[in-house]
């Protein structure tokens, strides 16, 4: 089918990210003039025809809050000017900690980010990882969710497995945990902790044997790695050789480098969904590319073909299970 009608628009969150999306799909991104007046609110201005056309906005919502802000101004500026149908392309999903309302008087900022996108002009949603899998109901759109899994798993296409495990950080983690181990055809242990404070939490047991084990510690996202590096610390009291962090999100906040450098962790693996290029801080993180990925699922929203085809175990995967 031809590619003539879509059109890729990227943010200034993750451009590399864009470029490479662009490239994977053989088409250019669309020339879009982004400035801001003397008091610092931003301008958006699509400088080309997009009239009738199918566009994918590529913008991940991480921090600083102009980002999103960013993110709502295109969408806006893309559905007055009479495209077809807009598709948010954002790999990570901010605010999506905000869940649910645990507590008096407290927002619930997930569902608040999925309002604003989609008032904002959105008609569809594409997304890699939800923090919660429920948020997928806060949106009145459809929305694609992607699973990192495919890709970080080939980090490990030429390690032994037999002697491997993978460890769920916290309870909460399990299910998409399981469905990591079940992909590396290894077994699964937890970590049971509690967060006696916000970006703090204590382990309080370590349930399964990865006594002798090569570790994996999987999670969607990393913050300040104070859960993260207190999870490999159990994982090598309760005798494991070797630990591998494993996440999709690197946020990377505060002293997060420093402790995972300082850390007995042997290596931490993450994807591209946020940019990351402070290597000389630690070392030990490798980078795993999610722009293929990306491109294939909107080639296939773009021809109105399934993505879930792209959520099924390789047959290597296959194997191994």
């Amino acid at each position: 089918m031809s590619m003539n009608k879509l059109a890729l628009i990227t943010g200034n969150a993750h451009k590399v990210m864009g470029e490479k999306i662009a490239e994977h799909l053989d088409q250019p991104l669309l020339d879009v003039e982004v400035s801001r007046f003397s008091d610092g609110e931003i301008n958006i201005k699509i400088l080309e025809n997009i009239r009738g056309t199918d566009v994918f906005v590529i913008q991940p919502t991480f921090p600083p809050a102009e980002n999103i802000i960013e993110l709502l101004l295109i969408l806006d500026a893309v559905r007055r000017a009479s495209c077809r149908r807009v598709t948010a392309v954002i790999p990570y999903f901010g605010y999506a900690r905000q869940d649910r309302k645990d507590q008096p008087r407290v927002p619930i900022g997930a569902r608040l980010m999925a309002n604003l996108i989609t008032q904002a002009g959105a008609n569809r949603v594409l997304t890699i990882d939800l923090h919660a899998p429920q948020i997928q109901g806060f949106f009145d759109i459809p929305l694609d969710h992607l699973y990192s899994a495919p890709v970080l798993l080939k980090h490990f296409a030429d390690s032994p497995r037999e002697n491997m495990a993978v460890v769920a950080p916290d309870v909460g983690s399990i299910k998409m945990v399981r469905a990591f181990a079940k992909r590396l055809g290894a077994p699964l242990a937890i970590v049971d902790k509690r967060r006696p404070r916000e970006n703090e939490a204590e382990v309080m047991n370590f349930i399964g044997d990865v006594a002798g084990k090569e570790v994996v510690i999987f999670d969607d996202m990393i913050d300040t790695a104070g859960t993260i590096t207190q999870a490999g610390q159990a994982c090598f009291d309760a005798g494991a050789v070797s630990v591998t962090v494993c996440c999709t999100h690197p946020l990377f906040s505060g002293q997060a480098l420093a402790r995972l450098d300082s850390s007995p962790i042997n290596e931490v693996v993450v994807s591209n969904t946020i940019p990351f290029n402070r290597f000389e801080e630690c070392p030990k993180v490798k980078v795993m590319d999610m722009s293929g990925l990306l491109a294939d699922a909107i080639g296939r929203i773009h021809r109105e073909e399934t993505v879930s085809k792209l959520f099924l175990p390789s047959r290597a995967e296959k194997g191994a299970s």
